[in-house]
């Protein structure tokens, strides 16, 4: 895999002083409605014999330890990142390396800034760069340093990671992580285990950059081939691959009632996901929220 260009967007790297965690308003994207975040517990479970992933409120957040230093996908929280990196120090050498993001919402992106007081550089396509700087109460130190357009390579702890941008599926600033030898994909939230999916077009997601992301990450994928999504349980490629199929039948789904002349209304009405109901875990009202993303895109004159 070539290796891109890689653009510093500040003159030095953080001299990798251990500074106080400061917990900071998580602001950036679509979160959700912050929990009593003294009551969260951060659970950490070994995947491979250098790789852990942390659970706590948020996003999945994944570690490769050793003694080249962290490297860390994703933040969660920033209340959250005193927890986390007492977590991350259990396991690890606690020499904080690198940071990248999945995606730029802040349930994935709130804890940034507090990761690069303590070392960290953080790397992130440019498109979420962009989105982070807009965001209201966003500060310099909290934005990636480093950015990206193509795959990425990185050799640390006797890994290969490989970063590989997801074009305009969940968001426009998606990427997949992929630590070879651990044989572990990380999707962020353009694959979760955990509810339906979710296209946020605000963000510049869209349904077909969705789909390719799901068919690269089984094209990559082998048969014991750890993926590790943005929220729910760790799976195989045969779960993303239903996934895949699941979206394909309710697009065609939706698409025929909007030829049809249905309003969205009415195609919520018509219940298309009734089947998949039980089959989805944690649905809420995400079944209707993603009949809403598909409606609108494919309403939409393209």
């Amino acid at each position: 895999m070539r290796t891109a260009a890689i653009r510093f967007s500040c003159l030095a790297l953080a001299a990798g002083a251990v500074l106080a965690v400061q917990a900071q308003p998580a602001n950036r994207g679509a979160a959700p409605a912050q929990p009593d975040y003294s009551k969260v517990e951060i659970k950490t479970t070994q995947v491979a014999p250098n790789f852990y992933t942390l659970d706590g409120q948020g996003g999945t957040i994944g570690i490769l330890v050793g003694p080249d230093g962290v490297f860390q996908v994703d933040a969660q929280f920033a209340p959250l990142s005193e927890k986390i990196a007492t977590a991350i120090r259990a396991v690890s050498n606690g020499r904080f390396r690198f940071l990248v993001n999945t995606h730029v919402h802040g349930d994935h992106t709130g804890g940034d800034e507090n990761f690069a007081k303590l070392g960290a550089t953080i790397l992130a396509r440019t498109e979420l760069r962009e989105r982070l700087a807009q965001a209201a109460g966003a500060t310099p130190a909290g934005l990636p340093m480093v950015t990206y357009d193509g795959p990425v390579t990185l050799h640390m702890n006797g890994e290969t990671i490989e970063l590989i941008p997801i074009p305009h599926a969940h968001t426009d600033g998606d990427t997949l992580v992929h630590f070879v030898n651990a044989d572990v994909l990380m999707t962020g939230d353009y694959y979760r285990s955990l509810g339906y999916p979710n296209i946020d077009r605000a963000n510049g997601g869209s349904l077909d950059g969705m789909l390719r992301g799901l068919a690269r990450t089984i094209a990559m994928a082998g048969p014991n081939t750890k993926i590790i999504p943005g929220h729910g349980a760790m799976v195989d490629r045969n779960a993303v691959a239903a996934q895949r199929d699941m979206m394909l039948v309710i697009r065609d789904r939706v698409a025929k009632l909007i030829q049809q002349g249905k309003t969205q209304e009415e195609v919520l009405a018509a219940k298309v996901t009734a089947d998949y109901d039980s089959k989805v875990t944690g649905v809420g009202t995400t079944g209707d929220r993603f009949i809403g993303q598909l409606y609108a895109e494919l309403k939409t004159p393209k």
